[in-house]
């Protein structure tokens, strides 16, 4: 399984999302590439240059999870290879307010995918502190250190049954930054 071949199979950049979820290609083995925790993608230990084609290796990129252990694969549909990931595959980037009132919030990945902070695309955080969103499927981005420090600056105090925690606001949804 090479780039090439894989970009070949996928006929070039795409608009909208290929259709991931009805593909059932088989599993052909594993390809070098890795996923930073950074967002940065390698192969053979190389940084991509082109962002063209990462977005395109993400528009077919699907994660199972195995024995509680996170797995990551590109597929076509002809093939399934396996790649690593350091962490999520994103990192949300950017935010702003989409509405004049202050309550729709927009965000960014680094590959520019955006949509809506809601109960469709939930900030999760985890036992550790860390931050994600759901970017589409089960795919997720770790939320940048700045875009959190923002986030808290804007969050309100609210006390909760589990304690004083920040939340945060979005589309009818609320969300917890973490407990003070």
């Amino acid at each position: 399984m090479s780039l090439d071949k894989i970009s070949t199979q996928l006929g070039g950049t795409h608009t909208k999302m290929p259709p991931v979820e009805s593909w059932n290609p088989p599993y052909c083995g594993e390809i070098d590439i890795q996923i930073k925790a950074n967002g940065d993608w390698f192969y053979q230990g190389g940084i991509f240059k082109r962002l063209a084609l990462v977005k395109l290796f993400a528009s077919v990129l699907i994660k199972e999870v195995n024995q509680n252990v996170d797995e990551y694969f590109l597929v076509t549909p002809v093939e399934k290879v396996k790649i690593k990931a350091d962490d999520a595959p994103f990192v949300l980037t950017q935010w702003h307010w989409s509405d004049e009132n202050n309550n729709i919030m927009k965000v960014s990945t680094n590959l520019d995918d955006e949509f809506i902070l809601n109960a469709e695309h939930p900030l999760i955080v985890t036992e550790e502190g860390d931050l994600y969103v759901t970017v589409r499927r089960n795919l997720t981005a770790k939320v940048h250190r700045n875009v959190y420090y923002q986030w808290a600056d804007i969050a309100q105090e609210v006390v909760t049954e589990n304690g004083t925690e920040l939340i945060l606001s979005s589309a009818d949804c609320q969300f917890s930054l973490g407990k003070l």
